[in-house]
């Protein structure tokens, strides 16, 4: 956590601290931290060993293994913290998501209740309302309606491109069609710095088909978003296409955060309801 932008993090623990401080320890009651997988290793591995010992107010070693799981606890005291990496791809139930893994840290500052909200299992959250011209959702999982009704199955074959750059600058051909994909496989994980692009077809014509990038309302959707959520600004000016994909590479996959929020709903909900 060296360097300019290290101090939001510092930053934003003061402002908690500063915060119960003033509501003599009532709130925030909870804490989220998130981040990218690689804050796992940054630092040699020292850094998520200074944001759970900030969280817990302790000393936290380090795993015997020299390495963070990809899930954990820190019991003992105030307050209780747990982690979890999550990958938005399966979270998405019948629809399509975009791979995405995120370290979330979770702290109670008023019981033991982390590990209820971070690793509980409860149901998915309903879909998004029918959006769109068409009134059609997000979640296109099923082929039955398409058979049905004679349109055609769209093929899509996400390119993983980071593979695909690698390969050809080793100039292994093998490696190089291996990143081409298939249609089962996950969208590679959306960029603020690039549009990942994909080959597209129709099932049983695949000489008519293209190499595209995806639209801004594609990308919503890889993100479990509602159509159109990122078309206009607070001052409800549209927002430029290149603005909507930053946004949406920095955004976080909303059934991460429905399942997180859901959690803390429930244990605040369960506390209130026991001081009633």
């Amino acid at each position: 956590l060296a360097g300019a932008k290290s101090s939001l993090f510092y930053q934003a623990f003061r402002i908690i601290q500063e915060m119960r401080d003033a509501t003599d320890n009532l709130y925030p009651a909870i804490a989220v931290w998130e981040n990218v997988m690689g804050a796992f290793s940054t630092n040699d591995r020292m850094d998520f060993r200074a944001v759970l010992s900030a969280f817990s107010d302790t000393e936290v070693p380090m795993p015997p293994s020299g390495r963070w799981g990809n899930a954990g606890m820190v019991r003992g005291g105030t307050p209780d913290v747990c982690w979890r990496l999550m990958d938005a791809q399966y979270w998405a139930g019948s629809r399509r998501l975009a791979r995405r893994q995120r370290i979330f840290v979770v702290a109670d500052f008023g019981g033991r209740r982390a590990a209820d909200i971070l690793f509980k299992p409860r149901p998915m959250l309903p879909l998004p309302p029918p959006c769109g011209e068409g009134g059609r959702t997000a979640a296109e999982g099923d082929r039955t309606a398409s058979f049905e009704t004679g349109r055609q199955i769209p093929v899509t074959h996400p390119f993983q491109c980071f593979r695909m750059r690698g390969a050809a600058k080793r100039q292994e051909e093998t490696a190089f069609r291996n990143s081409f994909g298939l249609p089962t496989d996950p969208f590679p994980t959306l960029l603020a710095s690039d549009v990942t692009p994909f080959a597209f077809w129709y099932e049983g014509d695949p000489k008519g088909g293209c190499i595209r990038f995806l639209t801004e309302t594609e990308s919503e959707r890889l993100m479990g978003l509602p159509e159109g959520w990122t078309k206009y600004g607070a001052d409800g000016m549209e927002i430029r296409p290149l603005q909507r994909y930053k946004a949406l590479g920095n955004a976080i996959a909303l059934p991460c955060a429905d399942y997180i929020m859901a959690g803390i709903y429930e244990v605040l909900a369960d506390r209130a309801g026991k001081e009633e």
